[in-house]
């Protein structure tokens, strides 16, 4: 079961203004983060039965994390730069878990100097590594093993970005994980397992059949290993609507399963990674028109910004939803928006806007505070970086202004 918001990316006449005054102020491209409106957000989460983790991929935003920290949230951590970025904002490192393909054994060695404790294993090298680690800082650590699942293809042939039913370097089978391919010493104290291999679901139904066809295997897995009371981390996956999409997943649903896997299971906790959920409706991206032009029948609106700034449509074949910064009754257009790089790629989507859309309007694309400009190629052909801004109350704080590229070029 889905939940319809016919105008989920409407915007309301408040941050219609609290927009118009960043982009007086900036006269820039920029992004600007609801912090209120996340707030909020944040605080509906807490009725899951589940442990709650930010994947700090979506957004490292000072202030961001900050309002995660604030609403009980771990953090999923997957580099030294993220790592050292959530500790500047005084969270605890007992709160931080750490993920990702890559763990060299100078990455295992700063985390462990910096107090994380809980790091989820994606191959049999990184066991030996964290033990070695381990051992050398006398230190004894809990782990959780990544499991990749064979799936089937959808109906559709599809598959996620995770990978779906192709194989991915994400962890390993349940059975390269048995007792009998791999053993632990006693620096490790093995508390559960890792699977996730779906990406952006909206629908409730689906998600929880994935969960209900993965747990079966991660059970047996959980047996060969007598662990009592184990954890389970599914990941995350839950999706929000872009361009063309108006469902938003049930959470309470959701919620539900969670609870109902947790005793179906005998599970100590369930644990979800959550990212674009917990965070992407509250961002938006804003750039200026600089040109509108028409071409073989093609009306383009190029701005000043594009995939420097926001990638995601590229890389995705899905756009963020798009409006003019200020509103109109004209009659809508289909147009394609490009941005300012020398490539057709360029592209942040085949789009409708009113037809009296010019030059020097401002476009504000919503969606966007997951997977935005952190997810960007920014020092491509060298144009400036664009500012960051969070909005709480009537208070606007510029946290990263603009930059030019003799800021970053070497």
């Amino acid at each position: 079961m889905t939940v319809c918001h016919e105008h989920y990316h409407a915007l309301h006449a408040d941050m219609r203004l609290a927009l118009d005054a960043c982009a007086h102020q900036l006269d820039h491209s920029f992004y600007a983060y609801d912090l209120d409106g996340l707030d909020s957000h944040l605080a509906t989460l807490k009725q899951a039965q589940a442990k709650l983790w930010f994947a700090v991929k979506a957004n490292p935003v000072s202030a961001v994390i900050q309002s995660l920290a604030a609403q009980g949230f771990g953090f999923d951590v997957a580099s030294p730069g993220e790592l050292n970025q959530v500790l500047a904002q005084g969270v605890s490192p007992d709160r931080i878990l750490n993920t990702g393909p890559v763990k060299t054994p100078a990455m295992l060695r700063e985390f462990l100097q910096k107090g994380v404790r809980i790091f989820v294993l994606e191959s049999h090298q990184q066991v030996h590594d964290l033990e070695a680690e381990a051992k050398r800082l006398d230190l004894s650590v809990d782990v959780l093993l990544r499991v990749q699942l064979p799936w089937p293809k959808s109906d559709d042939g599809s598959i996620n970005v995770l990978g779906g039913s192709d194989p991915t370097p994400f962890g390993l089978t349940p059975e390269q994980w048995l007792p009998t391919e791999i053993q632990f010493s006693e620096r490790l104290q093995l508390r559960g397992v890792h699977c996730f291999q779906w990406g952006n679901i909206l629908d409730a139904d689906e998600l929880i059949a994935n969960w209900q066809g993965a747990m079966p295997r991660l059970a047996a897995l959980l047996d060969a290993w007598q662990i009592a009371e184990p954890v389970v981390d599914l990941g995350g996956g839950l999706g929000i609507p872009y361009t063309g999409q108006s469902d938003v997943i049930d959470w309470q649903q959701v919620c539900t399963a969670l609870a109902q896997l947790k005793q179906q299971y005998n599970l100590g906790e369930c644990w979800m990674e959550l990212g674009r959920y917990a965070v992407g409706p509250y961002g938006y991206y804003v750039s200026r028109v600089a040109d509108v032009k028409q071409n073989q029948g093609v009306t383009f609106v190029v701005i000043e910004g594009g995939s420097q700034h926001a990638l995601r449509p590229a890389l995705t074949n899905q756009a963020f939803p798009v409006q003019p910064l200020h509103a109109s009754e004209a009659a809508p257009l289909p147009v394609q928006i490009h941005g300012s790089l020398c490539t057709g790629l360029d592209c942040l989507g085949k789009l409708s806007l009113p037809g009296d859309v010019k030059r020097d309007d401002w476009l504000v694309f919503s969606q966007a505070g997951a997977y935005g400009f952190t997810e960007s190629m920014p020092f491509f052909l060298c144009h400036s970086l664009p500012a960051e801004v969070t909005l709480r109350g009537a208070e606007l704080t510029v946290v990263r202004p603009a930059a030019p590229a003799a800021s970053y070029l070497a």
